[in-house]
C-alpha cells in the first residue's frame, strides 16, 4: 500500500503540517518562558468569547437582513451585489477591530515614542479607507452589471 492510500495525500502536504505544528509548539514555549502567558491566554479566551457571543450573531443578523432587503431577480441583478457589500465591510471591520483604540479614542500617553508614530488621524484614515473599499467594491459591481 503506498504512502498516499495511508496518509491520504501528498507527502509535502504531511511535511508542511509539520513544520507549522513545530512552529506553533515554538510560539507556546516561548510565550510559556515568560510571564506574559496569562495576559495571553486572557486576551485569547476575550476575544474567542466577544466574536462567538457578540460578533457572530450581530453580523449574522446584519447579513440576514441585507440579503431580505434585496430586490428580486430583475434583468439588472443576476449579479449578485451581496459579496460586493460583504467584503469591504469585513476589510472594514477588521481594520476597526484591529485599530479600535486609536481610531475612538486618545492613545496612551507613551504611544508616539514607542512606535514612532503619531496617534492622531485614525479615524480619519479609517473613513478614508472604509470609503474607498466600498468606492472600489461598487466600480467593480457597476462593472459586472455593464457587462451582463
Amino acid at each position: 500500500m503506498s504512502f498516499r492510500k495511508r496518509y491520504g495525500a501528498n507527502p509535502v502536504h504531511l511535511i508542511v503540517h509539520v513544520i507549522g505544528l513545530a512552529v506553533a509548539a515554538y510560539a507556546v514555549v516561548e510565550l510559556l518562558g515568560e510571564k506574559r502567558w496569562v495576559n495571553f491566554a486572557a486576551w485569547f479566551l476575550a476575544a474567542a468569547v466577544l466574536h462567538d457571543l457578540v460578533l457572530l450573531p450581530v453580523y449574522t443578523v446584519l447579513d440576514h437582513v441585507f440579503r431580505a432587503r434585496l430586490p428580486s431577480r430583475s434583468a439588472a441583478h443576476r449579479v449578485p451585489i451581496v459579496n460586493h457589500v460583504r467584503a469591504p465591510a469585513l476589510i472594514s471591520g477588521l481594520l476597526l477591530l484591529i485599530y479600535f483604540p486609536l481610531i475612538l479614542g486618545p492613545a496612551r500617553p507613551g504611544y508616539f515614542s514607542a512606535t514612532g508614530h503619531h496617534p492622531s488621524g485614525y479615524l480619519r484614515n479609517w473613513l478614508l479607507i472604509t470609503i474607498a473599499l466600498f468606492a472600489g467594491s461598487a466600480a467593480v459591481y457597476a462593472v459586472r452589471v455593464w457587462r451582463r
